[in-house]
């Protein structure tokens, strides 16, 4: 008798085949997933659209260079317009400050929330709200962070300039247009600027030196740099060293007796006042906007 021959199992393994298995090796894993009530968590795209600009995070470097221009620190209330994935706000609140964010993707927000939770932070110092960020009320700041366009800044800057004096706002690569920032940094191709709101000042002063001397003082200004003119009798003096930042103001004189009056002192409202030198004269002054 011839013997009967074993027939072997043939396997194939062409593409058809490879590509049922792993489907159905992802329905088991999805369907495991869901067994535990898990699901695939977000994760942020580089480039990805929002409502006004495309997601781009800022690097960890430059973000911290971002906050210590600001100098971010303890009672600092921080507002990041436009969070993202809510590292800025979480890097703020790091440094002990109350960190806010505003960004109008929910899947972004409920992101970084669960980052800022990772990071052990309460929601009193890392708190993300889902919400236009130009229909946001952010006027608690004293700190405010962008990563936006140039356009978008100009939109927001007459907001921004009507915040309290030295309010500090901080931005990654985009400017406000003709208001120049006060402190530019630099990071390989990146760049960070600073602008810090002055104090309005423009107008007619009546200035008082000392409780005696009366003087009247004309201050012009655009955005935090001014200038101006003392009334000396018939004289209109020009200020030298006019300089501006947030609260504090300092300019000096020179009066009709060739001495140099050198002044710094703070902005409250309509009303300035500070300490001055004269030779070797010193005293207060104060200033009354007419």
């Amino acid at each position: 008798m011839t013997p009967k021959r074993r027939l072997r199992p043939t396997h194939r393994t062409g593409p058809g085949v490879v590509l049922r298995v792993a489907v159905a090796l992802v329905a088991v894993a999805l369907a495991g997933s869901a067994a535990f009530g898990q699901t695939p968590e977000y994760e942020p795209r580089f480039g990805q659209a929002g409502k006004d600009v495309i997601w781009v995070p800022t690097t960890e470097r430059l973000l911290q260079r971002m906050l210590t221009m600001a100098q971010v620190g303890p009672g600092d209330v921080v507002f990041d317009l436009g969070s993202g994935d809510g590292r800025t706000v979480i890097a703020a609140a790091k440094r002990g400050a109350e960190a806010v964010g505003v960004e109008y993707n929910p899947a972004l927000v409920a992101f970084s929330r669960r980052a800022a939770e990772r990071e052990q932070l309460s929601s009193e110092q890392a708190r993300f709200i889902q919400g236009d960020l130009f229909e946001t009320d952010f006027s608690s700041a004293t700190v405010v962070t962008l990563f936006l366009r140039t356009d978008l800044n100009l939109r927001l800057r007459p907001a921004l300039l009507d915040m309290p004096p030295g309010t500090r706002v901080v931005s990654n690569m985009f400017k406000m247009g003709d208001w120049e920032p006060d402190e530019t940094s630099y990071l390989n191709t990146r760049t960070a600027y600073l602008w810090i709101v002055p104090a309005p000042v423009g107008g007619v002063w009546e200035l008082v030196l000392s409780g005696s001397r009366t003087l009247e003082v004309d201050l012009g200004q655009s955005y935090q740099k001014i200038s101006g003119l003392v009334h000396i009798g018939p004289i209109e003096a020009g200020l030298r060293e006019a300089w501006l930042q947030g609260k504090e103001i300092r300019f000096a004189f020179v009066d009709d007796e060739a001495v140099l009056y050198e002044l710094a002192g703070t902005v409250n409202g309509d009303r300035m006042e500070g300490t001055f030198r004269a030779g070797e004269q010193t005293g207060l002054w104060t200033a009354t906007r007419r």
